[in-house]
């Protein structure tokens, strides 16, 4: 029963009882004392009329601090944080709570400002951003969209919220890989699309983002960068060996018709044809050289005995003995013949730089096994790498022969394998050090 009552009830009833021994107690006394029956009717009136005005009283003096609580707490939950008690004393149970509501309310507020600002610096980046973004609740519908995503879909956001990603065209979008690039034809826009999908959860509920970048632009930008790339170094091989062929014809066309000719023309004509034919031997290898960096096949993988391998190559080196430090007992799944070209071409430039440094030994080769990899090292004794910028862009050479393809085409074939080559230079030793990983599995 006091279960149903209501709290200022209970308080109620609580200060009648408190009071209730007093008020008999001086009822029985007035009713015993010497006073004619008015009177004592009376006194026992105003007794009793103080006992229920006291009680009411402190009933109100309870009840009211907590019903200023429950106003500004329900002020904080419809957002409104400018309600503060007023005045709250801070030597008293009551003040101290007032005090810490108007703490609450004062750090609700500054929360709920910065979350507006920041609200509003995501709406301001989401419109000005050149990425369509989309987000869709738990049954694929969309929720949000941004100014790219209504240019890409050719419509205005009231005409694509809450449709679905079928209705849209992005249904296959949000399945398969998170990340990956496809090729989609949206009616605003056509071309290559980076795709970049993620969860999230709003208000309990899971919701997915969908993030998608044009990258047609940057393609063609990269693409027609590498043509230019590539038109100037082809036309500056072309030149290097095309201008000495001119002027050397030209040259033994004169010296043909004149008459008499000099004694010694038939060796003039005989060096000119064989500096002509150098050049067009230079221009054919490095032609060729091009040709297969740009054809490289795909490997085809087939058990490789490490060991061997290292050892045939090392054998082939002729210049001087390569050393070649045992390691462990370990094959892989390679292209024989891809790896053999890489080691050679590593293996060659040791030695080059070996000699370079005017020493007839130094280089050598080792392998080492980790965890998941296979991790081989060809080291040499020259003077270091002094331009490690630029070792792995393709048709840069620090050699007076080279063709700068060497290291590219090794990165190339280290890379279809699914591993990695590195070159830095020895510490605390001369010398440089060219690292081969290769995965095992």
């Amino acid at each position: 029963m006091a279960n149903r009552l209501k709290h200022e009830t209970r308080i109620l009833l609580l200060t009648l009882l408190s009071g209730a021994p007093a008020v008999l107690l001086s009822v029985w006394l007035l009713c015993r004392m010497d006073f004619s029956n008015a009177t004592r009717w009376m006194l026992a009136c105003v007794v009793i009329a103080i006992w229920w005005a006291f009680s009411f009283v402190v009933r109100e003096r309870v009840v009211r601090p907590m019903q200023t609580v429950s106003n500004l707490l329900s002020a904080l939950r419809e957002e409104d944080f400018s309600v503060r008690a007023r005045n709250p004393r801070r030597d008293d149970a009551l003040g101290e709570l007032m005090q810490e509501v108007n703490a609450l309310s004062q750090m609700l507020r500054e929360q709920r400002l910065g979350a507006l600002e920041a609200s509003a610096l995501l709406r301001t980046v989401m419109t000005e951003i050149e990425v369509a973004v989309f987000t869709f609740d738990d049954a694929r519908r969309l929720k949000l969209v941004n100014r790219a995503g209504e240019r890409l879909l050719a419509r205005p956001s009231e005409q694509l919220l809450d449709r679905t990603a079928v209705e849209l065209g992005l249904g296959d979008l949000l399945n398969g890989e998170a990340a990956r690039t496809v090729a989609v034809n949206f009616p605003g826009s056509t071309g290559r699309w980076g795709i970049r999908r993620s969860s999230f959860r709003q208000e309990g509920r899971p919701h997915q983002l969908l993030v998608m970048t044009d990258l047609s632009r940057a393609l063609r930008d990269e693409e027609r960068q590498a043509w230019q790339r590539i038109v100037r170094v082809i036309g500056h091989e072309l030149n290097n060996s095309l201008a000495p062929i001119k002027s050397i014809a030209g040259t033994m066309g004169t010296m043909l018709a004149r008459s008499p000719r000099p004694e010694d023309w038939e060796a003039d004509l005989h060096n000119g044809l064989g500096i002509i034919a150098s050049r067009a031997d230079s221009l054919s290898r490095f032609m060729e050289a091009y040709a297969r960096l740009a054809r490289l096949p795909p490997p085809r993988r087939r058990p490789v005995d490490v060991g061997l391998w290292v050892q045939r190559v090392a054998g082939l080196e002729t210049r001087m003995k390569v050393e070649v430090e045992p390691g462990p007992d370990i094959k892989v799944s390679a292209d024989h013949d891809q790896l053999e070209q890489l080691l050679i071409n590593l293996i060659r430039n040791a030695v080059d730089a070996t000699l370079e440094n005017a020493r007839d030994s130094g280089a050598r080769v080792s392998w080492t096994k980790s965890t998941d990899a296979l991790e081989v090292r060809v080291w040499d004794a020259g003077p270091g790498l002094s331009e490690s910028a630029n070792l792995f862009v393709p048709f840069f050479t620090t050699k007076p022969n080279g063709t700068g393809l060497g290291l590219v085409l090794c990165r190339q074939i280290a890379e279809a394998h699914g591993g990695s080559l590195s070159l830095q230079n020895a510490k605390p030793a001369h010398g440089c050090v060219a690292t081969l990983r290769l995965p095992l599995a």
